[in-house]
């Protein structure tokens, strides 16, 4: 399987997409208007080994609800990417049985290598 998971709006997403340039085997799926089912987060998980790794701590929401001062379990970090796509790091793609999470430039680098 060749997918990303990005959200349309961000411009990082969007500067990576087209970085990456994919062909047109890659399916695209835009987080906010197709939400993550467990089972797509579960095989994420798989292949990224927690679901803390799929968790991003730079969301608004993590800062608004507080949420750096409580002591989140993998189950905690689960649900709330399930709840809103803004917890999870983007992009995420997935190449086969690798997966590159986050846009950090070394991810980005690596995940050109393979795209």
């Amino acid at each position: 399987m060749k997918k990303i998971y990005h959200l349309s709006t961000c411009d990082t997403c969007k500067r990576i997409i087209k970085e990456l340039n994919p062909s047109s085997d890659y399916i695209l799926q835009d987080i906010k208007s197709e939400a993550i089912t467990e089972d797509q987060l579960v095989e994420m998980k798989l292949l990224s080994g927690s679901y803390e790794s799929l968790f991003s701590k730079r969301a608004r929401l993590y800062k608004e609800r507080d949420l750096k001062n409580q002591v989140l379990s993998e189950d905690d970090y689960k649900n709330l990417i399930l709840e809103h796509y803004t917890f999870l790091k983007r992009p995420v793609i997935i190449v086969e049985n690798t997966i590159f999470v986050g846009n950090s430039k070394k991810t980005v680098e690596a995940a050109k290598e393979i795209v």
